[in-house]
């Protein structure tokens, strides 16, 4: 499985990953309305920020990177646990030296998989800089190859 670029007509399936999540998740505050999660997704999208796997089904987990910045990792429930987070992450890998992301606390699998990935704490936020105002951590990996001279 290699991730491939998004386009406009994946937001209706990339959307549907998302709210598998975040209109799932009881602790999870919903902060956008589902008009502004389609417009926030396809403003991502025309950036170029957003990387796809495909399942047997398709679209099954997406990635949002900007540049060394991670905004968004998800996976539809039916596909996790079959190495697609994962496949996604070492595609970003393999296009930076660094990358880094901010992970609600309470998010402990997220966190975990992360971990597992590399990442290493950073910092820790009160929440004032994302959406859900909840507190959140700072991660950052680092590649061990030196960057080209």
């Amino acid at each position: 499985m290699t991730p491939a670029r998004a386009h406009l007509f994946h937001a209706p399936r990339l959307l549907a990953i998302l709210w598998s999540f975040t209109r799932a998740t009881p602790w999870l505050p919903v902060m956008r309305s589902k008009r502004s999660d389609l417009a926030l997704m396809l403003k991502v999208i025309l950036r170029g920020w957003v990387r796809i796997a495909h399942d047997a089904r398709g679209p099954a987990g997406f990635i949002a990177r900007d540049g060394a910045r991670i905004h968004a990792l998800y996976v539809h429930p039916r596909a996790r646990r079959q190495g697609l987070a994962r496949a996604l992450l070492d595609d970003a890998k393999a296009r930076a030296h660094q990358l880094d992301l901010w992970v609600l606390e309470a998010n402990s699998a997220a966190r975990a998989f992360y971990t597992r990935q590399g990442f290493a704490e950073a910092g820790r936020g009160n929440g004032a800089g994302n959406d859900e105002n909840m507190p959140d951590i700072h991660m950052v990996w680092q590649s061990r190859e030196r960057p080209d001279s």
